[in-house]
């Protein structure tokens, strides 16, 4: 069967016109009855990140989620909005974000992910278990709500990863310091946990994305698109033609190839709405993060890695001592000493929570020297990563 993904127009969040594109971008699929019956508790799981207001574009946008409670309810079905949050409580990032205000008015509750169960994952290809929210594995139905950004580690962050945040807590960092130093593997772990989760529907606020050095310190870039699927490989693939991307290049794509899984060829994606070719962006930009070496003999990787990879630089002038950035560091090789943050940069693993999480962007992504004097080198050694 040809997995589904639909296009609609939408350059705006104005309450009617998002309300009107999602509707119509899940009637494409079949409408929201063919995912929600009368009765049913859904889990809405949008990209809750950090605390950053709507404009920013770090999380899914309130009207998108306004949308899909207004379509839920529609079915008959009992909607709660969940995730983990990087920084900070879910219930002070739904509040600055613009969500709980919006859920209040619905008397749509904020379900928490803190409580966690371990779950056996049979379609695992390398992962077999994972310790996931207990809400994710009780729900009847789980919609998954991404919001079109880049990502240091893994290139975007999109319809396939946004369920890593169904792994609540410090379990996320275990993650990252497991799997997080070769990225193919870390995307593998991302497939694995998405085949677990398997989100009947998946909704994707590409209105306005983030480019550059996303998913928190990039810059909003206007897409002005709604797009719907119901499997997240077929949604990224699609997203990665509109954005410019080729395919193999997004790692959760090229794990996915690797496992010949639905979903990876573009001519056989069921598109529908808006042609793929009206919609395509130009000049997207991705993150100057560089991830280098890690397909080389374990005694030259690291020399490599410290040579030619990007790697987080503090901006002392931005940083506020919060220690965010200490507290999310997966292998522990940050601290604050004499008022500023130190970084040990022979065991970092370059996995970029820092940068992702750092509330006041100081945490910024410096390339080495011998990259910026010699890119076609370090291009060399990017392509085998």
């Amino acid at each position: 069967m040809r997995s589904k993904v639909a296009i609609t127009r939408c350059c705006s969040y104005s309450r009617d016109a998002v309300s009107e594109a999602v509707r119509t971008a899940v009637d494409l699929l079949g409408g929201i009855e063919t995912f929600v019956k009368k009765g049913d508790k859904v889990l809405i799981k949008p990209n809750l990140l950090s605390g950053n207001p709507p404009g920013e574009a770090v999380t899914t946008h309130p009207e998108i989620i306004r949308a899909v409670v207004e379509l839920v309810k529609k079915a008959g079905g009992i909607p709660g909005v969940g995730d983990s949050p990087g920084i900070g409580s879910l219930g002070k990032v739904a509040l600055k974000a613009g969500v709980k205000r919006i859920l209040d008015e619905m008397n749509v509750p904020l379900v928490d992910f803190n409580d966690m169960v371990t779950a056996d994952n049979r379609a695992g290809y390398i992962f077999k278990r994972f310790e996931v929210a207990r809400a994710v594995m009780e729900a009847d139905v789980i919609i998954n709500l991404p919001k079109i950004k880049t990502h240091g580690q893994m290139l975007l962050t999109l319809a396939v990863k946004n369920n890593f945040g169904c792994i609540g807590g410090t379990k996320k960092a275990q993650w990252h310091l497991m799997a997080g130093v070769d990225r193919l593997l870390f995307a593998h772990m991302l497939l694995d946990l998405y085949l677990l989760i398997n989100p009947e529907l998946t909704v994707v606020d590409g209105i306005v994305g983030m480019e550059g050095d996303g998913p928190s310190s990039g810059v909003p870039r206007e897409i002005g698109i709604i797009l719907s699927g119901t499997n997240c490989v077929a949604a990224d693939v699609v997203l990665s033609e509109i954005l410019g991307i080729a395919r193999d290049d997004l790692p959760t794509t090229r794990a996915a190839v690797i496992r010949r899984l639905p979903g990876v060829d573009l001519g056989k994606i069921d598109i529908r709405g808006e042609k793929l070719n009206e919609v395509k962006l130009k000049n997207f930009i991705l993150s100057s993060v560089r991830h280098v070496g890690w397909n080389l003999p374990p005694f030259f990787s690291r020399s490599m890695v410290n040579l030619l990879s990007s790697r987080p630089r503090i901006d002392q002038k931005k940083c506020e001592l919060c220690g965010a950035c200490v507290k999310s560091c997966p292998p522990k090789i940050m601290r604050l000493e004499k008022k500023q943050v130190i970084i040990d940069y022979k065991r970092c693993i370059r996995c970029f929570c820092c940068h992702e999480l750092c509330p006041r962007g100081a945490v910024k992504i410096q390339m080495s020297l011998i990259r910026r004097l010699f890119p076609g080198l370090a291009e060399k050694f990017e392509q085998k990563s």
